[in-house]
């Protein structure tokens, strides 16, 4: 378990902490993961060289660590404390669940002691924050709420017949309120959130601010825009803009296969869809002033969406399927207009895509309270690995580890040249060194697995 800890970087859930000097720290770690998605907290390793330097009592360690929780944290938390030993060095493993719970400082309160998880850093929850946990804790979305600003006459119903008369659908009042288009309110009838952000009427008055902004960038920077376009148009219809936007300003090719021509667009348009409804489908949309972002480059395509993942997942179980609704009236919505076709992560359908094409794989990003994903072209050539790196990763497809003398004995070079490969190694992040120290001749390599 350790050794594959280690194989990872610092991230939204995991932590290494080279001893318990920073209890405070340590605690506020606790609750960030707690709130956002669970998370482990490695005692006794370094944080920057991942050396295993150990706890001298790791009972008392562990002991003053679980006191600092029952005392210093709200509602109750209870992690799981573990040890395990490296060499005769003990380690203290903190595995720390998520539940929507709006964990906190006793100390501080709600407002000032609750702590979420930004990348590998730990932030103080803002108002906005404070109150997604509370609706998750209630089990509500933003999309599901009643907007008392608004009437019925505010949601375009012929809109919205139209759309599901395309599907083979009709479109009541009663269906409306299954959806949760609509809702109930102190014996009133509103629109939802999620009820005006896809059939509401006078968008500029509803919202001010654009759903989603489109460039197209000259080169592979931001420094000059051929075209950009601002959409405030009803979700549904917004989606449909984005992706013609898209196919404007993104080239086709052609081949001839048994005598017919056949287009091949630059982006796979089942992949682009993908990742634009997933972008609609997941945006923050209480953050008003941040629209979605499509940029397109001469080598890339970005699609960057307000709201990072949904408190409870984290990249790596969001890519392996694991789903959760930001905004489930839009999503309910789209698949009952057969926009989209399938429950789950949007991310592995595009991953899936991608290798089943054997086209770049799509690159996925928190970037503080934004979610990017990031698409390139078909034609794009991947870097060629070292020829003498192919041995060291044919081997790691029999074994987890490997040391220097085994390297030695494969490359059939000297002590000095296998040094230095596998320190380059290192600092391309393709593999991970596990030591107690610098020099320590005991040190093995595992396999890389970036967070």
């Amino acid at each position: 378990m350790l050794e594959e800890l280690l194989s990872k970087s610092e991230g939204k859930t995991l932590e290494f902490k080279e001893n318990s000097h920073s209890l405070q720290k340590i605690i506020q770690t606790i609750i960030a993961f707690a709130n956002t998605a669970g998370g482990i907290l490695l005692i006794g390793v370094k944080n920057e060289t991942k050396e295993v330097v150990g706890l001298s009592n790791i009972l008392q360690e562990e002991e003053k660590i679980a006191n600092a929780i029952a005392d210093s944290v709200s509602p109750l938390l209870i992690p799981s404390l573990q040890f395990c030993s490296f060499r005769d060095r003990d380690i203290l493993i903190i595995t720390v669940p998520y539940s929507p719970n709006l964990y906190h400082l006793k100390s501080k309160g709600e407002f000032a002691g609750t702590f979420i998880r930004l990348g590998s850093t730990n932030r103080l929850a803002d108002a906005h924050i404070i109150t997604e946990i509370r609706r998750l804790k209630e089990h509500t979305s933003f999309d599901q709420l009643p907007d008392c600003k608004y009437s019925l006459s505010d949601f375009d119903f012929e809109l919205a017949k139209k759309y599901f008369i395309d599907t083979g659908k009709v479109f009541t009042e009663t269906k409306a309120k299954s959806l949760e288009l609509l809702t109930t309110h102190q014996s009133e009838t509103y629109p939802t959130k999620g009820g005006l952000l896809l059939f509401g009427k006078d968008r500029d008055r509803l919202f001010p601010d654009p759903i989603a902004r489109m460039i197209r960038f000259e080169g592979i920077s931001k420094n000059s825009a051929i075209d950009e376009l601002e959409n405030r148009s009803p979700l549904p219809q917004a989606l449909e803009e984005i992706l013609a936007f898209i196919r404007r300003h993104t080239s086709v090719s052609a081949s001839i296969r048994d005598t017919k021509r056949e287009e091949i667009p630059q982006y796979s348009p089942i992949i682009l869809r993908e990742a634009t409804m997933n972008a609609l489908v997941h945006a923050d949309y209480a953050n008003h002033r941040s629209p979605i972002q499509i940029a397109i480059f001469d080598d890339r395509l970005e699609i960057t969406n307000p709201g990072a993942l949904p408190f409870g997942l984290s990249l790596d179980t969001a890519i392996s399927g694991v789903s959760q609704l930001r905004n489930k009236v839009l999503g309910r919505t789209f698949r009952e207009l057969k926009l989209t076709e399938h429950w789950g992560s949007g991310l592995k359908r595009m991953v899936e895509a991608c290798e089943q094409q054997n086209i770049p794989l799509p690159k996925f990003e928190e970037l503080d309270n934004f979610f990017r994903v990031t698409l390139y072209p078909k034609l794009t050539k991947s870097i060629p690995t070292a020829s003498w790196q192919k041995p060291i990763f044919d081997y790691f497809k029999k074994h987890d580890r490997i040391n220097a003398k085994i390297a030695q004995e494969i490359w059939q070079v000297t002590r000095r040249t296998t040094t230095t490969r596998l320190k380059e190694m290192c600092n391309q992040g393709l593999i991970v060194d596990i030591s107690t120290n610098p020099k320590d001749p005991q040190k093995i390599f595992i396999f890389s697995k970036k967070s």
